[in-house]
């Protein structure tokens, strides 16, 4: 009985020994269970964290793309800003300069204007001294003309003309014979009383004319009244008068001063002609007036 009950014991014994086995096994496996569950919700938050963080870094990085967007515009407005700011320095610099340039020519016109206005009054005022000069010396020289044509007048026929005097030195004074050039003696007085005359004036030109009657060609009385002038320009240099101030000229038979063929007429127009003129006149000696 005995050995039939230590039987049982031993044959119950292994029964209670695998009880705590299983109780183990299935501990682990809800363990294992729990642990992949935390695993998968930590993963999942894990994840979900990631993926946040991810929509997080995005919009971080729009952001910070959006700003550096704005950072660029902001720079290129400020660049574009100092351009135009240096650009408008740099025309209200040459605004100014154009300014005092201006201002300058400004102030050089004024004085130009000013120096052109004292040059014409000082202009007006020669102008106005030469014309009183002028009159002073058109009156002086009148009054020598008037005078020396009253001391000529004596001596030989003596008028005036528009630039001095003419005296005709003709029948009634130096008369010249047919076909000759030569001066008589007895008129050399007529004419060293003329140079005399001549000799004390200032500022005076001579002129010598010769003259011929009708008869002959024209071209040899141009040459014979040549002649006549340079016989008279010769007396009148041997007395003292500067050659250099007497001009001689030939008119041959040109301006008659008596109409007709007699011998009185021809007589008269053989003759010499002086003209005295102002020297500081300017003119034309063959436009002289000889009348």
């Amino acid at each position: 009985m005995m050995d039939d009950t230590n039987e049982a014991r031993n044959s119950t014994e292994p029964e209670g020994q695998n009880t705590p086995v299983k109780t183990q096994g299935r501990t682990g496996v809800v363990l294992a269970a729990i642990g992949l569950g935390l695993v998968l919700i930590l993963g999942a938050g894990l994840v979900w964290s990631l993926t946040r963080m991810n929509r997080e870094v995005a919009q971080l990085s729009q952001q910070t793309e959006r700003l550096n967007r704005r950072i660029d515009g902001a720079e290129q407005q400020s660049q574009t800003s100092a351009q135009q700011a240096a650009q408008a320095a740099a025309s209200a610099q040459a605004a100014a300069q154009q300014r005092d340039e201006a201002k300058q020519l400004e102030a050089d016109s004024a004085a130009q204007a000013q120096s052109a206005l004292q040059a014409a009054a000082d202009a007006e005022q020669q102008a106005n001294q030469a014309e009183q000069k002028a009159d002073e010396y058109r009156k002086q020289r009148e009054e020598e003309l008037q005078s020396l044509q009253q001391v000529l007048g004596q001596i030989a026929e003596t008028h005036r003309t528009t630039l001095g005097l003419v005296m005709t030195l003709g029948e009634k004074s130096i008369r010249f014979d047919f076909d000759k050039a030569n001066i008589d003696p007895q008129y050399r007085d007529i004419l060293n009383r003329i140079a005399g005359v001549l000799m004390t004036l200032q500022g005076y030109s001579i002129y010598v004319y010769g003259y011929t009657d009708d008869i002959g060609t024209e071209d040899y009385n141009m040459k014979l009244s040549g002649r006549r002038a340079q016989a008279v320009r010769d007396v009148l240099v041997q007395t003292g008068i500067d050659p250099r101030i007497i001009t001689t000229k030939g008119f041959g038979k040109s301006d008659p001063r008596a109409k007709g063929g007699t011998a009185q007429a021809r007589a008269a127009n053989r003759r010499v002609e002086i003209g005295i003129v102002d020297s500081r006149l300017l003119f034309d000696s063959t436009t002289l007036p000889t009348k």
